[in-house]
């Protein structure tokens, strides 16, 4: 995306991977929740990830050690002008389906059109900026743009490939359990409806042999467990049921591996550090409700949040708090001061970022961990009564008509349900009652998705390389497309011309600066309540697992694993 690639020509294989890993064997993964689909690229149902990334080859691959580069995939050849205004790739003759019909620029052509026209609104958005995609050949295909953009080769590069031959675009957009024919390393071997699926590695596979795919996908089987909660899930690890565990909470990482095979060895325990900014963990306010409308209810929920209290009291102080949308990276404001280039970017828009924010003095509102703090329960309720509530014998109520403040917080975890509860309890003493609705993993995709709540847990993961999705998390034009990942209705001409200036970058300097400026629009739109992240991945793996030595920039990766007792 940006600069040079880290690998020549002529590369063999990722540094991150062991190009010499054996296969064979099983590896069983687990997951909360279920799936009632195994198409992932439609709006509706639920289809597990693991779908795309095994089955489902694109044209090129994207590599985990460098921010944002690919190398080839599908495809043999790549070209481009300077301005990217452009791409056109070559197919390789070897490709085939699992079916082993060969890989085409028709199947190409047909899988641009098809997602852009039934696809996930990210497909639609992105591949709505091709203005012209042509069959040059057999195995040849020119996409042309209608506006310069430098993202977009990289985007279509990773562009999912279908098979024309069997799919039936009639009923493309119902969900199924027979997933999509793919290329790619594995097949479908069994599936249990919403419990269990099973995969297999095709012994015919054709890029097998290919540098982005040595020391990758090594197991024969890959077996994901589907579990109705977290408790049963963790038990199920503990007894051997399946065989790494990516933590999230820390008291189960503090307390909850005290057990004989971790104390024999028989499971290992690792903190590893990537260089990825951390996970954006929030609770949003969904501005689309009148309840939220005003920034100043939103900023007074946020004062009442007593993050040294829950942290210590919930997480054992192993969390650190959120404060900026890419944090513990370079792309971060964050105790910045803005520079003269964020500055020109940001002039247009004189309102749009807070003084603190842009000196970089601003941090995410605390406390003083007694869940008690008398400041800023006052702080609060003087916000409030600026954005017309008032607190009547107890109650927090709107000035003049009496009715009470009681948003609802959708959950979809025991784990969420817990933090809210405490959440719940520290906005009791502004006379706030707190409605936590609970539901399971259908319900909650499916309200989130059409925006049906007041507000909502989410985690925007970001890369090193944040481009054309920030439109979809963050653009105007995505508050009124269900299915984005603007959950909470922004609306920014601000935050829309960062995004156009960071997808318009050609240098990483300039890049970086134009990422900042966004961060500050974003931290000063306060359409959410900072949570935590945790400062590296914690992993547990039963010792039958191995991994590599070398950690990749996006962290270890599960697909480079291989099975140690072979």
């Amino acid at each position: 995306m940006h600069g040079r690639p880290l690998y020549p020509p002529d590369f063999t294989h990722y540094r991150s991977v062991n190009a010499e890993a054996p296969k064979g064997g099983q590896m069983i993964q687990a997951a909360v929740g279920t799936f009632d689909s195994l198409n992932p690229f439609i709006i509706r149902g639920t289809a597990p990830p693991f779908v795309r990334w095994n089955i489902i080859e694109s044209l090129m691959a994207r590599s985990p050690d460098e921010a944002f580069t690919c190398y080839g995939l599908l495809a043999r050849s790549v070209t481009t002008d300077d301005a990217r205004s452009f791409v056109a790739f070559e197919i390789d003759p070897a490709a085939r389906f699992s079916d082993g019909t060969a890989v085409t620029a028709d199947d190409v052509l047909f899988s641009f059109e098809l997602l852009r026209a039934k696809g996930q609104p990210n497909h639609r958005s992105y591949y709505g900026k091709v203005a012209q995609a042509v069959v040059t050949g057999p195995l040849e295909i020119r996409f042309e743009f209608a506006t310069v953009d430098r993202e977009l080769p990289l985007i279509l590069a990773l562009m999912p490939v279908l098979a024309r031959h069997s799919i039936d675009e009639a009923r493309f957009e119902e969900t199924s359990f027979t997933a999509p024919l793919g290329s790619g390393p594995y097949t479908v071997g069994e599936v249990k409806p919403g419990d269990t699926v099973v995969l297999k590695r095709r012994p015919d596979y054709w890029g097998r042999d290919l540098p982005v795919n040595r020391g990758n996908f090594n197991f024969d089987v890959l077996r994901y467990d589907f579990y109705r909660d977290v408790n049963s899930q963790f038990e199920a690890f503990k007894r051997g049921l399946y065989d790494i565990r990516f933590e999230t909470d820390p008291g189960r990482w503090k307390t909850g591996y005290n057990i004989p095979a971790v104390r024999e060895g028989r499971i290992i325990r690792e903190d590893v550090a990537n260089g990825r900014p951390k996970p954006y963990s929030a609770l949003v306010f969904n501005m689309r409700r009148d309840i939220f409308a005003d920034v100043r209810v939103r900023q007074a929920m946020t004062e009442l949040f007593d993050f040294p209290w829950i942290n210590e009291n919930l997480y054992f102080g192993l969390y650190r708090r959120n404060g900026s949308f890419y944090d513990g990276s370079e792309l971060s404001a964050r105790g910045r001061p803005a520079e003269a280039p964020e500055r020109a970017l940001l002039a247009p828009f004189p309102d749009a970022v807070l003084p603190e924010v842009m000196d970089g003095t601003w941090e995410p509102p605390t406390a003083d961990g007694s869940a008690r703090d008398r400041g800023k329960l006052r702080r609060a309720l003087d916000l409030f009564s600026a954005a017309g509530w008032e607190l009547q014998g107890g109650t927090l109520v709107a000035k003049g008509t009496g009715k009470r403040f009681a948003p609802e917080l959708i959950v979809g975890t025991k784990d969420q349900e817990r933090l809210a509860l405490a959440y719940q309890n520290m906005l009791r003493r502004a006379g706030i009652t707190l409605s936590i609705r609970l539901v399971d993993n259908v319900q909650f995709e499916a309200r989130k998705q059409t925006y049906d709540y007041d507000m909502v847990p989410y985690i925007w993961d970001q890369s090193l390389s944040p481009g054309n999705e920030q439109a979809f998390y963050f653009g105007s034009a995505a508050a009124d497309v269900p299915g984005t990942r603007n959950f909470m209705g922004l609306k920014s001409a601000a935050a829309d011309a960062m995004i156009e200036a960071l997808l318009a970058a050609r240098e990483r300097p300039e890049f970086i600066s134009a990422v900042r400026a966004l961060d500050r629009v974003l931290i000063s739109a306060r359409f959410s309540l900072p949570l935590f992240y945790t400062p590296t991945q914690w992993i547990a793996r039963w010792r039958r697992i191995a991994r590599p030595e070398n950690v990749a920039l996006a962290g270890t990766l599960a697909e480079s694993w291989w099975q140690a007792d072979l």
